[in-house]
This record gives structure tokens, sequence and C-alpha cells, in this order.
């Protein structure tokens, strides 16, 4: 199903920038809008995800350097059935996280600092969760062709001026409408493109997160604290790169883009109603649930004994530790 999703959309946003060609500059506009959506479609297919990754300054992780972030990421891969994914920490204080990657087997996940030290490690682990259900269900290809094509839509509006400005184009006598369809439509139909793919998969990565990590409670927990977070920190990258933004778990946008007219993301008390109604449906709350890489069943029953992030932030001899990540 995702796979003709996916098909859909790369069909739509081809067939969208061809024709704003073809009224900017006729067939010639078009054809040269067809070489520029096929090659930025195949050059995303195999790219788009490095590119995020470049865009948002993250810096790959391991056992070593992360030996906490990375054990939870790894157990949670392996209560999903995924091949471990690479991972990633992206040093901005605003807390969110995001998957990318053109199928499983090439899957990235990150997390920012701000996530990091700001949610326990049971919240953390059912934002990873969330994120590996995206990897599971296929969504971060999606993502990623959404994210660079939405953003050369989007600048569709620049290629207008090169060639639809000229009111006596003999090519194409609608040249200077062309102009202004394009400025207008471009931007906001790669708007409502976003909007439509993040709100669907919202809802079931969200389920099948809770399912991974065994608790909806603790996504419930996360999403909250994110989303207060979030509107109160700008994370300049996002705001550099609002074509990514709907591949975070929370919206990153702070509310002086106008951007967030058209959100990205499903009403998070929505998304945390659904959550807490699926924890009373799997009993009590959803149970202790289990945070990867932690010897400590009971660890689920203590948000004060959290693992390693309320541990990193004692202070060990020989001074501060930079974080739990590394």
């Amino acid at each position: 199903m995702n796979m003709i999703k996916t098909a859909m959309l790369i069909a739509f946003m081809t067939a969208l920038f061809m024709g704003l060609g073809l009224l900017v500059g006729g067939r010639a506009g078009m054809m040269i809008a067809f070489v520029i959506a096929a090659g930025m479609n195949l050059f995303a297919y195999w790219n788009a995800d490095k590119m995020v990754l470049k865009m948002h300054h993250a810096k790959e992780v391991d056992a070593r350097t992360a030996p906490e972030f990375y054990r939870i990421v790894h157990g949670l891969a392996g209560n999903a059935g995924l091949p471990m994914p690479k991972v990633y920490v992206i040093q901005n204080p605003q807390p969110n996280a995001f998957a990318t990657g053109r199928n499983p087997e090439n899957a990235a996940v990150a997390a920012t600092t701000g996530l990091l030290e700001q949610l326990t490690s049971e919240e953390v682990a059912a934002v990873m969760a969330h994120e590996l259900a995206h990897v599971q269900n296929r969504d971060t290809l999606i993502m990623t062709i959404t994210a660079t094509l939405a953003g050369a839509i989007s600048m569709l509006g620049n290629f207008a001026f090169f060639f639809g400005g000229n009111r006596n184009n003999n090519n194409n006598p609608l040249g200077f409408i062309g102009v202004i369809a394009a400025i207008i439509v471009a931007p906001l139909a790669a708007m409502l493109v976003q909007m439509a793919i993040s709100r669907t998969r919202e809802y079931s990565a969200d389920r099948r997160g809770a399912e991974i990590c065994g608790n909806p409670d603790w996504l419930a927990s996360a999403l909250g604290k994110i989303a207060s977070s979030a509107g109160r920190i700008v994370n300049e990258d996002a705001e550099r790169n609002p074509a990514t933004a709907h591949m975070f778990i929370i919206n990153p946008l702070s509310g002086q883009r106008m951007d967030n007219l058209f959100s990205t993301h499903p009403d998070t008390g929505n998304r945390i109603a659904a959550l807490r109604q699926m924890a009373v449906e799997m009993g009590g709350g959803g149970g202790a649930g289990f945070v990867a890489g932690t010897s400590d069943k009971s660890v689920g029953h203590d948000d004060q004994a959290s693992g390693p992030w309320n541990r990193a932030r004692k202070t060990p001899p020989g001074g501060p530790r930079k974080g739990p990540w590394g």
C-alpha cells in the first residue's frame, strides 16, 4: 500500500511540475520541468536522506560514542524485527526526532540533544519506537521524496520568472498568467501534499510505535513535552528548511512562520488522546513496557530512576558529562 502511495505521490508531483512548466514556458518549459522532475525524483530516491541529515547538521553516533542512546535504538529495532538503522544526534535545544532512508535496510533515525536532555529514557524509547514505525511502514521513502520535491515545487515561482515573465512569449500566450499561477499555486500545492501525507501517517506510526516500546503512555507523555518545548524553542535549521518539517515527530516550525497556518501534523491533543485510549485497551495504562538495553525490568515503573538520562545529570568525579548521548 505504501509503495502505491509513493508512486501516486511521485506521479502527482511530476505532473504538477510539468503542468506548471507548460503554463509558464510552453512546450519548452514543460520538457525542462519534466527533465528536472525526473532527475530530482531519481536523485531523491538515492540521496534525499543524506541531504536531510546534512541540512540539520546531524552527526552519526555508535555504541562507543553514545552507548545508552544507541543501545535503546538497537533494542527497539530488535523488538520491531528491523535491521539496525544508522543513529544520529543533532545539536539542537529543541526536543524533536525524525527518521529517513529509502527502505529499512538503508534507514537512519535522528534525535536532537534537546530530546535526550529533556525526556526520560522511557519517553526517548517511545519516540524512537515511533520513528522506527515509520521505517517499518516505509513512510520514510514518502517523507524523503516529499521533502525534496516540495522544496523544488516551492521554488517553481522563481523558475517562472525565467521562462514565463515575457508577455510576448509566442510559445506560451499564457506566460504571464503562468507566472502568477506558479507563484500562488506551487507553494500551496506543496504544503497541501505535505499535510495530507503527514496527517495520515502519524496516527499509524504512533500506534505501531507504542506497540514496539510496549507502553502508549510513554509516547503520550513524550508528545506533550515535545509539543510544549517546540512552541518555545526555535529550531533554526528547520526554519531555514521548512520543506523538511513534516518529517519530525512534532512540527519544528515556530509560530513566527506563515507555514504554520497549514500545519503538517495532526493535532497533538488528538494524538495523545488516541494513545491514552490505546493504553486503556491494553489494560492498566499499557503496563510497564520495555526500555531497550536496560537490564532492570522495573524501570518502566519509575520515571524518577529512568536509566542513563537521570544518571547523566549527576555530576561524576572529574567534572560534568556532556550528556547521555556520549
